[in-house]
């Protein structure tokens, strides 16, 4: 990923997150909640370098304001967002375009997703692809499961606990047999 222009930290209903964008408007990384700003910029920066912290320019004021209204349970697969994937590893681009398409509310397994791709045996690198997301909740690596139905691994501030919260928020179905907290 290139050098952001700039970035900035916005709240959501689950707390501050952070946007670093390009000169163009381009989305270079979002960043989901950490326990206090400095750490979600630190977090968010080891995506975009160095950004300065700036008002955000209307179009990125735009992506924000759709990222806090899907954050509070709008439905918005906000596949129209660009995302800078320069320096990105051709196998992460085609895990987060498909995890992009996968509508709000949905979710699908590490393995299935894997056999989207075309791959099958690739459920491990899926997950691992997904630990290294820079773009979270645009690609929303939350809406990936662990086999049958269990919640999985995390790698925002919360673990399974913020992927559960944003699942709920989404209304994605999580019945009896779907993940809970402690799978």
């Amino acid at each position: 990923m290139a050098d952001a222009a700039a970035c900035c930290l916005f709240d959501t209903a689950i707390g501050r997150c952070g946007i670093a964008w390009l000169a163009d408007g381009t989305i270079d990384a979002v960043q989901l909640p950490e326990t206090t700003d400095d750490r979600t910029l630190a977090r968010m920066r080891r995506w975009c370098g160095p950004a300065a912290e700036v008002e955000p320019p209307a179009s990125v004021s735009r992506v924000i304001a759709r990222v806090q209204a899907l954050l509070e349970g709008e439905h918005d697969a906000m596949l129209d967002v660009r995302l800078d994937y320069e320096g990105v590893p051709a196998f992460q681009q085609r895990v987060y375009e498909l995890t992009r398409a996968i509508p709000p509310g949905q979710v699908r397994t590490y393995g299935e997703l894997a056999r989207e791709l075309g791959e099958p045996g690739a459920a491990r690198a899926v997950g691992q692809a997904l630990g290294a997301n820079p773009f979270a909740p645009i690609v929303p690596c939350h809406r990936i499961l662990a086999a049958h139905g269990a919640s999985g691994g995390f790698s925002a501030e919360g673990g399974a606990r913020t992927k559960l919260r944003m699942l709920e928020i989404e209304k994605a179905p999580l019945g009896p047999d779907g993940p809970g907290l402690f799978d």
